[in-house]
């Protein structure tokens, strides 16, 4: 059951290439795993600045009371990848003893399932530890373009701001040029959000993908003054804040095109998660899950939260991993046609 917190927001690499190697979690043990004298790193698939960091970095302020031994948990940026680097690294790399977590993107099943060749995971078996935030990442436009309307995308070319290609900046793009028959240009290169927003006031991009929580608050000055338009929200109907804006899962004018652009219109109950390498034990997977949840009911938790103006969605480890499952599981000419568009 998800539990619901209303707070007002505020707010490449290629991976080196390392076996897989994917191994059960052990039998759970009856005691829960002591992290005395241990630190927890916990990485981040993005750069400073973006939800993505500051999620993470909110988590690592206080998971650590909430762990028997109380460890000391370090965030710790590994962009790269559109954040797979980091998703490859805890897979196959980091200790498998609950010392290492990771937050990276949203459309790490969808990557998987398109067959991207620098996967080197399996989503469904990434240990999923819970999540802070749902996602509801909004396509915008500067004032001054030309494009203030996804019709107006269709008869106007429009540069977009990059930020990797398993990231929505990349993939959202280029799937309304296949489906909708848009017109978007992207500039690759951007490292993460902040960077495209910059991009944008600069006048170098005439568009970015970020998430809504990023412009209603840190870009609220862009809003009240009209610097930018919101054109599409990344959800399958339209969210409460954005009831003139068209959602993802309403546009195409064909069955196809609507199950393509449905596919990540579904991403956003991953949204913010958390998550250990497969092959934690089970005790230390139990007791990493259970000082997650006690974490989000803790009163400094949800007050640090509201300081930074972060706003809380949470779910627990096998919601998230439904969701992933759930992406894995669609249709297969879904996704074959998926992968003829990115060229997979």
């Amino acid at each position: 059951m998800t539990t619901r917190f209303t707070i007002t927001l505020a707010t490449t690499l290629a991976p080196a290439i390392v076996p897989i190697a994917i191994a059960a979690a052990a039998p759970a043990s009856a005691q829960d795993a002591d992290f005395a004298g241990k630190t927890v790193t916990l990485y981040i698939g993005n750069t400073a600045g973006g939800t993505y960091d500051l999620m993470g970095r909110l988590v690592a302020r206080h998971l650590g009371r909430h762990l028997p031994g109380h460890p000391t948990v370090i965030p710790e940026n590994m962009p790269g990848a559109g954040t797979l680097r980091a998703a490859n690294y805890i897979t196959n790399v980091a200790p498998k003893n609950g010392t290492a977590l990771g937050i990276v993107s949203e459309s790490l099943a969808i990557e998987q399932a398109l067959k991207n060749v620098a996967v080197q995971y399996d989503a469904a078996k990434l240990v999923w530890i819970g999540r802070v935030a749902a996602s509801n990442a909004v396509h915008i436009m500067w004032h001054t373009s030309k494009v203030q309307t996804i019709e107006d995308a269709k008869h106007y070319e429009a540069t977009m701001a990059g930020t990797g290609p398993g990231n929505l900046a990349e993939i959202i793009p280029t799937l309304f040029n296949a489906v909708l028959g848009t017109k978007f240009k992207i500039v690759r290169g951007y490292p993460a959000a902040n960077e495209s927003l910059l991009a944008m006031e600069r006048g170098e991009v005439e568009g970015a993908t970020v998430n809504w929580t990023t412009v209603k608050t840190s870009k609220a000055q862009w809003l009240r003054e009209n610097k930018v338009r919101v054109i599409v929200q990344h959800l399958a109907t339209r969210g409460p804040d954005l009831p003139d804006v068209p959602a993802l899962g309403e546009l195409g004018d064909t069955t196809e095109g609507r199950q393509l652009l449905s596919l990540y219109a579904n991403t956003g109950p991953i949204g913010r998660a958390f998550f250990a390498p497969p092959g934690t034990p089970a005790a230390t997977v139990k007791t990493l899950r259970d000082g997650f949840m006690a974490m989000t009911k803790d009163p400094e938790f949800i007050a640090d939260a509201k300081k930074i103006n972060a706003e809380l969605d949470i779910g627990s480890g096998d919601e998230v991993l439904k969701a992933v499952q759930q992406t894995l599981n669609v249709p297969e000419p879904v996704l074959q046609r998926a992968r003829e568009i990115f060229g997979r």
